[in-house]
């Protein structure tokens, strides 16, 4: 497990935001079952690591009440002072480096085309210069495959295999805190605190609040075919992917 040595934020690495507790741009309800979490404070963490070819030296292994992952404080020889994700294995102490071709270890992020077969990667880009979008949760990783014509196969957290091309930058290991899938939470307080709230089936609702509700007393079936969402559209077997552009790069799905 990895080991929290500092627990108050850097101060100038953070900033407050608005909590919108599950509604949209005009205040309407988008996300069902949202709102009332602990104040908390945003930490802008380096997903880009565009800064190339300095050194940094790891400070602190910090909480984030933002993202299920741990974070790690560098300050880099200049002393600027940057949040990464903490992956397995990193510690206080240890010199890390961005650049397209630098050593492949733990924390150091480098080009996908350097990286070798067989290697775990974490935080990597979709498009190059955009900043990591995929394996950026506790315990993710995505393992590098193979190389071809200018991409990089992946084979991510979910068992799909892609292709992204090889100028995209990536972390070399796991992200870390993988217990964390293990930790069961021991009273409906803790959900609270994290901004869920509580939620209720549709059978035990009336007719009017959802398709599955009224029918008498007692556990009633739904009463119908195929089970509904909320507003009366038919959920069973429904693909919620839509198609897109880079259905294109997918080998493999996860399924």
């Amino acid at each position: 497990m990895d080991k929290i040595v500092k627990f108050a934020p850097e101060k100038n690495l953070t900033r407050s935001f608005s909590r919108k507790a599950g509604r949209g741009m005009y205040g309407q309800i988008t996300t069902r079952h949202r709102g009332g979490e602990h104040k908390k404070k945003l930490r802008t963490i380096d997903f880009k690591r565009n800064k190339k070819d300095v050194k940094a030296k790891v400070v602190a292994i910090e909480y984030d009440p933002n993202r299920s992952a741990y974070i790690a404080l560098l300050i880099y020889t200049d002393g600027e002072k940057r949040y990464i994700l903490a992956p397995t294995g990193l510690k206080v102490g240890d010199v890390l480096i961005a650049g397209e071709k630098v050593e492949v270890k733990v924390g150091n992020a480098l080009l996908l085309k350097y990286i070798p077969v067989g290697t775990f990667v974490h935080n990597i880009e979709l498009i190059p210069g955009k900043g990591g979008q995929i394996s950026r949760s506790a315990g993710g990783a995505a393992q590098v495959l193979a190389k071809e014509k200018g991409f990089v196969h992946l084979k991510m957290p979910s068992g799909e295999v892609r292709k992204i091309e090889e100028e995209c930058f990536a972390t070399i290991g796991q992200v870390g805190r993988e217990e964390l899938r293990t930790v069961k939470l021991r009273k409906a307080g803790q959900k609270r605190w994290r901004g869920i709230r509580p939620t209720v089936r549709g059978t035990a609702m009336d007719p009017h609040s959802h398709p599955h509700g009224g029918g008498g007393g007692g556990k009633k079936g739904i009463g119908m075919p195929s089970p509904k969402t909320p507003w009366g559209k038919k959920t069973l077997g429904k693909k919620t992917r839509k198609k897109k552009i880079s259905d294109k790069y997918i080998i493999k799905r996860r399924k």
